[in-house]
C-alpha cells in the first residue's frame, strides 16, 4: 500500500512539473512577443524623430524668406532677371557667338535623315511577319499554304535569317 502512494506521489510531481513547464514555456513566448513589440515600436519612433527632424530644418530654411534672399544674393549672386538681359531677335543671339579658340573640342554633330525626294525616298515599310514591302503585299494575292514542315529542317541561321508567318492560320493584317 505504500508503494501505491510513491507511486500516486511521483504521478503528481510529473503532472506539476508539465504544468510548470507549459506555463514557462507560454510565459517565454509572451515575453518574446512583447520584446518584438517594443523593437517595432522603437523602430518606429525612430522613423518619426528623423522625419520630425527633417520637418523642422524645412520650416526653418522656408520661415526667414529674407535670409534666403540675402543668401541668394551674397552667396550665390543670383539677381531677378532684368530688361537687358532678354534678346530681341536671333541675330542679337548669334551676334553674341565667337569663334572656336584653339585646342577646344569639336562641337558634337548630330545624325539626321535623308530629305525625301520626290519618288519618296523613305524606306518603304516592310511586314515583320513575311518581309516583303507592305505595297507589294497589298498588291499580291495570299500565298498558298506551304505544307507543314518539321521545325528543325533548315538550319537556325537560315531560319531567321528569312522570317516566315508565326504559323498556319496567323493571316498578315492589312
Amino acid at each position: 500500500m505504500w508503494v501505491a502512494g510513491s507511486r500516486r506521489r511521483e504521478i503528481g510531481w510529473a503532472v506539476v512539473l508539465l504544468a510548470c513547464g507549459a506555463l514557462l514555456a507560454g510565459l517565454t513566448f509572451k515575453v518574446n512577443s512583447i520584446k518584438s513589440q517594443v523593437l517595432l515600436a522603437e523602430r518606429q519612433i525612430i522613423a518619426l524623430e528623423t522625419e520630425k527632424r527633417i520637418l523642422e530644418i524645412e520650416f526653418q530654411a522656408r520661415s526667414n524668406q529674407q535670409q534666403l534672399a540675402d543668401w541668394n544674393r551674397v552667396e550665390f549672386g543670383y539677381v531677378a532677371p532684368s530688361a537687358g538681359q532678354y534678346l530681341e531677335s536671333e541675330r542679337q543671339l548669334a551676334a553674341l557667338g565667337t569663334a572656336r579658340g584653339v585646342g577646344a573640342p569639336e562641337p558634337i554633330r548630330v545624325a539626321r535623315a535623308p530629305e525625301p525626294d520626290e519618288e519618296g525616298g523613305m524606306l518603304a515599310m516592310v511586314s515583320p511577319l513575311t518581309g516583303r514591302p507592305a505595297s507589294a503585299q497589298a498588291e499580291e494575292p495570299a500565298p498558298a499554304p506551304e505544307p507543314a514542315r518539321q521545325p528543325h529542317a533548315r538550319p537556325l541561321a537560315e531560319r531567321l535569317a528569312r522570317p516566315e508567318p508565326a504559323g498556319p492560320g496567323l493571316q498578315v493584317l492589312q
